[in-house]
């Protein structure tokens, strides 16, 4: 099979090192650089993306179109590339809930091919290897097999139904990322009586606790931003089977109190700050 030419949309943290692994196995890399920030075009070049102008021209020269993107943006970003009638091969690989997922495969069909995404686990770099979940049309899941052989990035076969991959990465970003905030708020508690230190020497004493891991609440502070949509799109799929919805919601409202840390670098005293600002 001749290597395919791959276009990656808003390449972020994620994206970037996903498409740089797609680059293993692929002609080329495409980006398109327009409207986009700084870091992104850094982190571009940083992975080494070819810059494109316009999304026309990415479309136009690329065999398989990956997007990796803010949850919310993910069916207008569908919508652009659907009004090019791209062809090819569409890797839905955004954090949405499964009725999205089908939503943004009705828009694109049947001009493209579309595959049901989604990564679980963290970017691909300094030797971590997330795995990317894909279902859908079995020669299109297995190309998307081919692209990532022998990379950081591993691939996992869920079947044909387009849907499911995203309901496994919702379903565990609801246990992941909400055990994450309740370490947080325990924590906080813990630290406005000071026994902190207290909590955590329980919490030690048992086997694989988050909560034996405080210094993480700063990590999650600074990923805030983009877990807090992530836990909406599975409060959205709860909801739609019939399951209470309202913990999870709650978990994103909390994580909005740390919108503005945006990918900083906090200390767990700078989060627990700002976690108890109203």
């Amino acid at each position: 099979m001749d290597q395919p030419t791959v276009g990656i949309l808003h390449p972020g943290s994620m994206g970037a090192a996903v498409a740089a692994c797609a680059a293993t196995n692929a002609a080329a890399v495409l980006w398109c650089e327009t409207g986009r920030s700084t870091a992104s075009v850094e982190r571009a070049a940083q992975f080494g993306l070819t810059p494109v102008t316009t999304l026309a021209e990415l479309l136009d020269r690329s065999d398989i179109v990956i997007s990796l993107c803010p949850p919310a943006a993910a069916e207008d970003l569908a919508r652009d590339v659907a009004r090019y009638r791209f062809a090819g091969l569409y890797v839905e690989a955004n954090a949405i809930n499964p009725e999205r997922t089908k939503r943004i495969a009705a828009l694109l069909e049947p001009h493209a091919v579309v595959v049901d995404g989604g990564v679980v686990g963290s970017p691909p770099v300094r030797g971590k290897t997330p795995t990317l979940y894909v279902s859908g049309p079995p020669a299109a899941t297995e190309r998307v097999e081919v692209l990532f052989a022998g990379t950081a990035v591993q691939t996992a076969v869920l079947g044909t139904e387009v849907g499911k991959a995203s309901a496994l990465k919702l379903a565990y970003a609801s246990f992941q990322k909400t055990s994450r905030v309740l370490v947080a708020l325990a924590v906080g508690m813990a630290r406005e009586h000071g026994v902190d230190q207290e909590l955590i020497e329980v919490a030690s004493r048992r086997t694989d606790s988050y909560l034996s891991e405080p210094q993480y609440v700063a990590k999650t502070a600074a990923r805030a931003w983009r877990w807090g949509p992530e836990l909406e799109e599975a409060a959205d799929a709860l909801a739609a089977a019939g399951l209470p919805p309202e913990m999870l919601r709650a978990a994103a409202s909390t994580l909005a109190r740390w919108d503005d840390a945006k990918d900083g670098e906090l200390t767990l005293t700078d989060a627990l700050d700002r976690l108890a600002q109203p």
